[in-house]
């Protein structure tokens, strides 16, 4: 071993062993590839692979790590509740290890008591020690009927699935004959049984609907005269409820249980119990009270399309994959549907009951994916673009576009082994750092084809690509190593903060590493196979080399076109044509072909970009899209060339006055900062005459500063509207209410569906009372979409400037047609859909209600204990005095000119 190979860096042994070990890296890469498939979030069908998918939602969870205790005690007040149960639970549980806060909650009949942990208390750790510290409670803490319970392992972000049960004909239209009693029994104890067998379910909680209970109402004379009271009417009941077991006997070998049947099964039963018996004549229930089936007492409804309705919620269990939950509840539904009861109506139709799901968190899941895989396409497609017009050659800019993919699939195999969720924020990493990896591909390719450009008579090539990217290999390395020490405090962040922004850190961070990995192993290796430059078309072989590894490259584009789709398989064709039309050029193309076809490349990839981005809408027509891409990607390039061009004048204009040059980034850096901060926060320590004159009002009002938010609002494709009404009010006027706001909802064309809900679910993870309102509101897209999430269009009449309509009215289908728009003139966003929901629902005696979508709704809620995005909290010696300040503080806080004063209300 000779002395320079001794003293060899490891990246240059990492850069020599690819170089010398094609094969092996090729198959490694292989195998890398596929593995990323297999764990790839996207909703990809691989019959012939086992998918393992990184764990998917739509945004990721900031909610507190907390537990909930429910305990029910029937027909008791709400101080009762708060004395008897809420308040000894509280103190006993603060005792356990770990916790941070409790809120607790008393309502009518029950409790709810949040326990909230730190952060790195392990989830199910703190469940165990709740039980151990419940199962541990002194003799009296509690009244004897009293058992707390420990609420599911979920939060209220797991509500992932709504639904409700409605009747069905065979072709699916909307069909009568269900009673609200037989869709809840139907939902309780089928329905919510099967959902709850599917894998990653946590809970189905039912709402709506009655539930069916028998029910014995006394006569008092009656009583009075047999010398009856309450008690005896309760204890005969419930003695007669009863199955009693004896003993076993052996007759002629054969061995008996003897057992007493007495479990109640009908009306008959309970009307036959005995109460007591006078003078040897037995007294029955049915001769002191009147037995029925009646609906039992509740604290909940929901309504579609203005009638009531019964369906349910399915919550997954915490730390599981949201997606793969709902793929397999819907599986699951597909499973029961057949099997759910049917009747026959008097017209002759069949009415099947059907579960119609009325919120999907799914289809949102499916948008984000969609959105990253849209991004990371058109960010690809500017990559060849870009690199193409730049470098003027095309096996360089098709290379590093390749690459990328394969950085990216090996960040999903980082993310599903380091525990890291795909989510909006943490895909969004890998959108923010592929600049970066374009970088690192760009300077390690440029330095390997100035390198085999000046590639002399009788120097080895493979030494040559070695020599180019070890020179640059350490730099690249160093810079992609600092941006990922930049990122070390966001690892350091913790609560909401970290949970939020510590995703998007590892991801970005697992890119960067996957990229150099790429960039310093795979890359040099293809473009010593694949880049034939400068003297080396000349030698012997090195045309017939090239045209080798064109055939080679043309045969991987068909089979990446019947395997993955048509983009890999354009690039790698593309790059296959591009080689052999090079080898046969003429030499005095030679200087002109590569501007030719790298132009022809470029505006050919514009031209797809365009139709995928559609930066003006899809109203803008092809030629505008085209023609905004040209303008976009040619201005930003042409004045980089400008800019390189004449750079060197400028650079010895800037070190001759540079004190006039630093004037320049000075005003900059001031005008940045009166942006971010406001002109009243960097001047304000100026006198009080100063900050009264018209200019310094003036500048204040044309730098107010920029608006500060933790989590950036994301359209979710739906509203959750939580008006309030005054507690006072009866189940019957809320439902009134509910009724009016759901049908003035449904009346305005952009809302698809509106499901509201009042009071709470049968779950503890909804303590909502009568007086609050959820509804979800799905609102339609701005344009028609196909069941893959795709934009549909139509056939349109040019000349009239209409849609073409069928004989039934509908839209005719058509790939050379338009989009249809959805929205009405001067709809122009989901703020413009909310302030009319805002107008049509506004009742006398309820509250507006903050604007709130499904899952930013409940992160407020499990963040602040408030079913608001802003509230106050009021501590004092009594609640009457809490109460009192409680209301002078919502009068004051409606006359502020901030404030949308029906949002205020102070609890009751």
């Amino acid at each position: 071993m000779n002395e320079a190979s001794t003293h060899r860096s490891v990246l240059d042994r990492i850069l020599r062993f690819s170089l010398e070990n094609k094969p092996v890296v090729v198959l490694a890469t292989v195998f890398l590839v596929l593995w990323g498939i297999l764990v790839a979030p996207f909703d990809w069908e691989l019959e012939a692979l086992p998918r393992d998918p990184v764990p998917v939602d739509a945004i990721p969870d900031i909610g507190e790590n907390q537990q909930i205790v429910f305990t029910q005690w029937t027909g008791r007040s709400p101080q009762d509740i708060e004395d008897q149960i809420t308040y000894p639970l509280t103190v006993s549980l603060l005792g356990i290890p770990g916790v941070r806060t409790i809120r607790s909650y008393s309502f009518f009949g029950y409790s709810s008591i949040y326990v909230l942990f730190d952060e790195g208390v392990d989830f199910y750790w703190s469940r165990s020690r709740v039980l151990e510290k419940l199962a541990s409670l002194r003799d009296g803490t509690l009244p004897e009927e009293v058992q707390p319970t420990l609420g599911p392992d979920a939060t209220a972000l797991g509500q992932v699935f709504w639904y409700t049960l409605e009747g069905r004909d065979a072709e699916g239209r909307p069909a009568p004959g269900w009673d609200l009693d037989e869709l809840r029994s139907i939902q309780d104890w089928y329905v919510r049984y099967a959902l709850l067998s599917a894998r990653g379910v946590s809970e189905v909680a039912s709402v709506g609907g009655f539930v069916r209970e028998y029910q014995i109402d006394v006569d008092p004379d009656a009583m009075r005269a047999f010398g009856v009271s309450i008690a005896d009417v309760a204890d005969a009941v419930r003695l007669s409820n009863l199955d009693v077991g004896a003993r076993s006997l052996e007759v002629n070998g054969v061995e008996y249980f003897i057992r007493g049947i007495g479990f109640i099964r009908g009306l008959d039963d309970i009307e036959n119990a005995v109460i007591q018996s006078n003078d040897h004549v037995p007294v029955y229930v049915k001769d002191v009270a009147r037995v029925s089936t009646g609906p039992a007492l509740r604290r909940g409804a929901l309504n579609k399309g203005g009638a009531e309705a019964v369906g349910g919620v399915v919550v997954a269990r915490f730390g599981d994959n949201p997606f793969a939950v709902l793929k397999g509840v819907k599986a699951k539904i597909a499973e029961i549907s057949p099997g759910l009861p049917r009747k026959t109506l008097a017209d002759g139709r069949t009415s099947q009951v059907t579960i119609v799901p009325f919120y999907d968190r799914s289809r949102l899941i499916s948008e984000t994916l969609d959105t990253l895989h849209d991004a990371l396409a058109e960010e690809i497609l500017v990559t060849i673009i870009v690199v193409a017009l730049m470098l003027l050659h095309l096996r360089s800019s098709l290379l590093i576009a390749g690459l990328l993919p394969i950085s990216i699939l090996l960040t999903f195999v980082a993310m599903r082994y380091v525990g890291v969720d795909a989510n909006v924020v943490a895909l969004s990493g890998i959108a923010i750092a592929i600049g970066t990896m374009v970088d690192v591909g760009i300077v390690v390719s440029e330095s390997i084809l100035r390198r085999l450009r000046r590639l002399g008579p009788g120097e080895d090539r493979l030494e040559a690509v070695f020599a180019a990217s070890s020179e640059v290999g350490s730099a690249v390395l160093t810079a992609v190593a600092t941006t990922i020490v930049s990122f070390l405090p966001v690892f350091t962040m913790v609560a909401a903060e970290g949970k939020l922004f510590r995703p998007l850190a590892f991801t970005k961070t697992f890119a960067l590493l996957a990229s150099i990995l790429v960039a310093l192993t795979l890359l040099p290796a293809l473009a010593h196979t694949f880049f034939v430059e400068g003297e080396e078309r000349a030698r012997p072989g090195g045309r017939t080399r090239q045209l080798l590894s064109s055939g080679a490259l043309a045969l991987a584009g068909v089979v990446a076109g019947v395997v993955v789709g048509w983009l890999p398989a354009t690039l790698l064709i593309a790059w296959a044509a591009y080689g052999a039309v090079e080898t046969q050029a003429p030499d005095r193309w030679q200087r002109i072909l590569p501007w030719l076809l790298n132009a022809i490349v470029a505006f050919t990839i514009a031209l797809i970009l365009a139709q995928h981005w559609q930066p003006l809408g899809p109203e803008g027509g092809g030629l505008r899209n085209l023609a905004f891409v040209l303008l976009l990607i040619g201005g930003v390039i042409g004045s980089l060339m400008v800019f390189r061009f004449f750079y060197e004048p400028i650079l010895r204009w800037c070190l001759r006055r540079k004190p006039l040059f630093l004037l320049l980034p000075g005003a900059l850096t001031t005008a940045g900062l009166l942006a971010w901060l406001g002109f009243g926060t960097l001047f304000g320590w100026l006198p009080d005459d100063l900050r009264e004159t018209r200019a310094y009002q003036a500048a204040e009002d044309f730098f107010p500063g920029l608006g500060r938010e933790f989590m950036p609002p994301l359209d979710e494709g739906s509203f959750l509207h939580m008006p309030t009404t005054m507690p006072h009010a009866s189940i019957g006027e809320a439902m009134d209410i509910l009724e009016r706001q759901i049908m003035a909802l449904e009346a305005i064309p952009e809302i698809e569906i509106a499901v509201g809900k009042l009071g709470r679910a049968d779950s503890p993870l909804d303590p909502a009372p009568i007086s609050m309102f959820e509804t979800l509101i799905e609102y339609k897209p701005e344009y028609a979409i196909g069941a893959d999430g795709k934009r549909l269009r139509f056939r349109y009449d040019d000349a009239r400037g209409t849609f073409v309509r069928g004989s039934d009215g509908a839209l005719i289908p058509d790939e050379d047609g338009r989009p249809f728009r959805q929205w009405r003139e001067g709809i122009d966003g989901p703020d413009d859909i909310w302030e009319r929901i805002e107008r049509a629902t506004r009742v006398p005696g309820t509250t507006g209600a903050p604007k709130l979508q499904p899952i930013a709704a409940r992160l407020v809620m499990l963040q602040s204990g408030m079913r608001a995005p802003m509230g106050i909290k009021i501590k004092g010696p009594a609640l009457e005095t809490i109460e009192r300040f409680g209301l002078d503080l919502e009068r004051l806080l409606r006359e502020l000119p901030s404030v949308e004063p029906t949002t205020v209300l102070a609890d009751r």
